[in-house]
């Protein structure tokens, strides 16, 4: 079995008015958009945004083809570079 972990993904938690984003803006008093656009600076993301929905579903598919079919056991981590790992 294989398991993928997204990071920070731009999707309604993030953008939406009555998000977990939005709870976030209103406790640090700054913008919504000004927030969501800090986020992958403030999380060292490397790639400086956060990641997009197809991206983490694209892995999901390869996983889930024959083309996968020999990797077992691996977490795939799909967050932008925040998680520094060698």
């Amino acid at each position: 079995m294989n398991t993928v972990s997204p990071g920070p993904t731009r999707t309604a938690i993030w953008g939406a008015g009555d998000s977990f984003g939005a709870l976030l803006v209103e406790a640090n008093g700054v913008g919504h958009q000004e927030f969501v656009s800090a986020v992958p600076a403030a999380m060292g993301m490397t790639n400086g945004r956060m990641v997009e929905p197809d991206e983490v579903a694209a892995v999901v598919a390869f996983l889930a083809s024959d083309r996968a079919a020999g990797i077992t056991g691996a977490d795939h981590v799909v967050e932008g570079g925040g998680i520094r790992t060698v």
